[in-house]
């Protein structure tokens, strides 16, 4: 059974603070009078960086394997996401800071094997029977 009170030692859990911490960094060298990309780029990065830390948490405490597995689900499309969204900053005028979404993208690569070996160690047989 995991504990919640570790969650926030746990490798993927803190690898999933790096990501935040970093994506909040990057999207401070957005241009602030880019209308378009602080209205969606920087808000759907914020939400993807913030979703993924606290379905660690929720799986976490859940620790029922349909709950673990759903949010799962759900980690695994907003790290996704974020790092499309990092690597299309690559393409926008005014962002010259590659070396920055290069690190959140290789940051996301190491959560990634986390992840995978984070997802394997669900207990499989503890769920609940949804009828």
């Amino acid at each position: 059974m995991s504990n919640p009170d570790n969650t926030d030692r746990m490798p993927i859990y803190i690898k999933a603070e790096q990501i935040f911490k970093l994506t909040e960094g990057l999207v401070q060298i957005i241009p602030p009078d880019n209308e378009f990309l602080q209205e969606t780029t920087v808000q759907f990065m914020r939400k993807n960086a913030m979703i993924i830390p606290v379905k660690i948490a929720g799986a976490e405490a859940a620790d029922v394997y349909d709950l673990r597995m759903e949010n799962a689900a759900i980690i695994r499309k907003a790290a996704r996401e974020l790092y499309v969204q990092a690597g299309s900053l690559r393409f926008e005028e005014g962002i010259t800071d590659n070396d920055y979404i290069d690190l959140l993208r290789s940051t996301i690569d190491e959560f990634r094997l986390l992840f995978i070996d984070w997802v394997a160690s669900f207990d499989q047989w503890n769920y609940i029977k949804d009828s």
